[in-house]
């Protein structure tokens, strides 16, 4: 166990081990604050990516706030996707067994330790953790009473389609954009949209008003590092655009928002090979040698669905979640670089669809300026936890959500986070860098 943020209020730790399946591992952790400082509550937390690192600092957090916290390792050790070549049940460990035999042991170990039950349970998670989240009200919606659902990485198999497509269109064209364009290129995208909202602050507040042409960049002659050539402005489009099958033109999977540029280095920008390539060599086609210029997006993405359905998160029927009471925040920045927030938008409106009124069990909040769960120039910092405490407790459902953005350690700038498809609108007049002078409102 790493070194902790700081001192640590007293707890008893527990390290469990669970052989679920005939092939699986999975370890975990259970912190059990001491009676007097424990809230009566459980949260469960997730992970990031495909590793087994527990969030410590996230159970840190939890256990200053007086709840019992766990986390796994999905039911393997390190990130290297290879623990799932000819492995099965640790796929599916990772999928969705890990969290779920987690909480049915915390449950049990609360109840033993404390002689009572938690009065409620929630889990909190980003990315691989927002997909666990939704996970868990799809497959097993009797675990958990609230649910933080952040950037999640869920249709899992078309996110890696998405990371391939982005690769592909850079490097298959000969002149694959270099790294060191992304500031220029973000820059410009910035400067052109930030005023849609009516106010200038260097956030673009809905990247989908943003009309933004990568052609306006396009070297009027050589270049000399500080344009795009003809083949990186058709990439670049192809990357807004978004995965489509060649032949009928469908969407496969959302394109990346404008204003995401800045971090796209780190998955599929400069890369010598596609993020997430493990994926395709070791789960889906079984040959470590397999060349990524081979996939073919009219037809392996629907084989890659099929073999791999057990990773995919998107069922959109949470009614037996609804039903049992259950609350559910998502959150989703909207200058995320590594899961594009459409696809959260995509499944919140199929809840709608599926379900019917969510307003009751389900609010999904679009953080402005922000990046991949955390980070950017918009609002990032917010207390989704403590929103969805109030909302299961309480039944104050959360009308918005109170943000704030830092530098150097200091808050420089507030704004309420609005429930989907409200919006925060500046009043025109008053400070930008104020909450205050927003309110939520459809445009």
């Amino acid at each position: 166990m790493r070194a902790p943020a700081g001192a640590l209020p007293a707890f008893c730790r527990v390290l469990a081990a669970s052989k679920a399946a005939p092939d699986s591992e999975i370890h975990f952790e259970i912190w059990l604050p001491v009676a007097e400082a424990w809230n009566g509550k459980f949260l469960g937390t997730g992970n990031g990516g495909y590793s087994g690192a527990l969030s410590y600092r996230q159970m840190e957090d939890a256990l200053r706030r007086g709840y019992v916290t766990a986390g796994s390792d999905t039911g393997h050790s390190g990130a290297d996707l290879a623990f799932g070549a000819g492995h099965p049940d640790k796929i599916d460990d990772w999928a969705w067994r890990a969290v779920h035999v987690m909480t049915e042991t915390t449950r049990l170990v609360i109840r033993s330790y404390y002689g009572r039950p938690a009065a409620h349970s929630y889990f909190a998670g980003c990315s691989t953790g927002g997909q666990q989240a939704l996970t868990e009200a799809q497959r097993f919606p009797g675990d958990y009473d609230g649910i933080v659902a952040g950037a999640p990485g869920i249709n899992r198999v078309r996110l890696n389609v998405g990371f391939l497509w982005c690769w592909r269109v850079l490097h298959d064209s000969g002149d694959p954009l270099p790294v060191s364009k992304l500031p220029m290129l973000n820059h410009a995208v910035v400067a052109a949209c930030d005023a849609l909202d009516g106010l200038e602050d260097g956030v673009i507040a809905d990247p989908r008003r943003c009309r933004f042409d990568p052609a306006a960049l396009q070297c009027k002659g050589a270049d000399d590092g500080s344009c795009l050539t003809p083949a990186q402005v058709s990439a670049v489009r192809k990357i807004y655009d978004g995965a489509r099958n060649p032949r009928t033109g469908q969407q496969i999977f959302p394109g990346w928002p404008r204003g995401s540029e800045a971090a796209w280095g780190g998955y599929f920008v400069g890369l010598r090979e596609p993020a997430r390539i493990d994926f395709w060599r070791y789960w889906v086609f079984h040959n470590p040698n397999w060349d990524p210029h081979s996939f073919d997006f009219d037809k392996d993405v629907g084989t890659a669905d099929g073999k791999m359905a057990t990773v995919a998160s998107y069922d959109p029927d949470l009614s037996a979640f609804q039903k049992r009471g259950g609350k559910l925040l998502m959150y989703h920045g909207w200058a995320d670089p590594v899961v594009p927030p459409e696809n959260s938008i995509n499944y919140y409106e199929s809840v709608r669809r599926t379900v019917g009124e969510t307003a009751g069990f389900l609010r999904l909040f679009m953080v402005p300026g922000m990046s991949h769960c955390a980070g950017g120039p918009g609002p990032n910092t917010f207390d989704a936890l403590g929103a969805l405490d109030r909302w299961v407790e309480q039944g104050i459902a959360p009308e918005k959500i109170a943000a704030s953005h830092s530098t150097n350690g200091k808050v420089d700038a507030t704004r309420p986070l609005c429930p989907w498809p409200q919006q925060a609108h500046w009043n025109g007049s008053g400070r930008g860098d104020d909450a205050a002078q927003f309110v939520c409102g459809s445009d």
